[in-house]
């Protein structure tokens, strides 16, 4: 497919700086898959959309503090780094803009130096020394890596509007954005009606972000993210389909995990490890039956998943009517319920 055929409809009014409160008051649109038909609900309706019996898959990373200052010392200039990944000895994948050479030298406002070791196409990697953690320099002088077309600087609101009740891992440099719209109250409403909820791990990376820049999709590739689905998980899903009930996965990154745990051709299995799964229309889903999911960019590898998943034209069709009803668009916005056989229809 082409990379055009990608050019969702989009208004740049929509999109969403701050989140819905209370999280769960976000609009939902409900697009059955087989039939095409288009509800309007809230993310709270999610209980009486839902069966006593599905099973709601959510991730449970935790986003870090990731954006830190920092200064260049053979010049003085100041910059933003932004820390993706702990390879360990003290060497991390970063992403910086500019130009800079392997040993080049970044010093960090709260204490800390770093130097670069490499520097090429598809990643560049810093070592720090004179701090106790990265972890810790993270926490005393980073800020939240809230998505470029939100702008506005992070303040103190975004350490939890962009931090889902499920958090628990560290490790992302994103939020897995639909995980946002859920509330104490309603987890307590979807248990409470018999839905299950089960966790996985995916830590957002470059990888989902990463700009499709081939003029055939195909072509593009996707760069390895750390996932982990659990063997308590994967007994929840089979359970769940041996009584014939839907998986719902919350989110594209939960998409991700189950059904790069479910490629192994004996069913779902638990796995750990990097995963560079590229999901795009004509791809056969193994594992899940629904999704939760905001609104995405145009041209992305996140609208192709969900394209894959319900196709291109009836995607298109929501997408224009969401514009119309003027949903709120991306990481802080509304959200969508993909799937078939909801509860409630009227």
């Amino acid at each position: 497919m082409l990379l055009s055929e990608f050019d969702f409809p989009f208004d740049p009014v929509l999109v969403a700086d701050h989140p819905v409160i209370p999280r769960d008051r976000a609009r939902l649109l409900v697009l059955d898959r087989q039939g095409g038909e288009r509800l309007h609900r809230q993310v709270a309706d999610l209980p009486s959309l839902l069966q006593s019996g599905d099973l709601v898959v959510v991730n449970n990373t935790k986003v870090m503090p990731a954006r830190v200052p920092a200064q260049v010392r053979s010049n003085g200039r100041l910059l933003d780094l932004l820390f993706v990944e702990d390879l360990g000895q003290g060497l991390w994948e970063v992403l910086i803009k500019g130009r800079f050479r392997p040993g080049a030298v970044i010093e960090f406002p709260g204490g800390g130096t770093g130097e670069i070791v490499e520097r090429s196409r598809l990643r560049t990697t810093v070592r720090v020394w004179g701090v106790t953690s990265v972890y810790e320099l993270m926490q005393a002088t980073g800020t939240m890596p809230l998505p470029p077309y939100i702008k506005r600087e992070p303040s103190a609101d975004d350490q939890e509007w962009y931090q889902t009740m499920f958090a628990q891992h560290e490790g992302a440099i994103a939020a897995p954005t639909a995980g946002l719209h859920f509330t104490r109250e309603l987890v307590q409403a979807l248990t409470g009606k018999g839905i299950e909820l089960a966790e996985v791990t995916l830590h957002v990376g470059p990888g989902t972000f990463r700009s499709v820049k081939t003029e055939r999709i195909e072509d593009h590739r996707m760069l390895a993210e750390r996932i982990e689905v659990s063997a308590q998980t994967v007994e929840q899903i089979r359970r769940v389909r041996e009584r014939g009930h839907r998986v719902v996965a919350v989110g594209t990154t939960v998409v991700r995990a189950l059904e790069t745990a479910g490629r192994g051709g004996r069913g779902i299995e638990p796995f750990q490890g990097q995963a560079e799964l590229f999901i795009t229309p004509g791809f056969e889903f193994q594992v899940i039956d629904a999704m939760v999911t905001n609104f995405h960019l145009p041209r992305t590898t996140l609208l192709m998943l969900v394209s894959a998943f319900v196709g291109v034209q009836p995607l298109r069709a929501a997408y224009e009517e969401a514009v119309a009803e003027r949903y709120r668009f991306y990481s802080y916005g509304d959200a969508m319920l993909i799937g078939s056989g909801w509860a409630t229809v009227t």
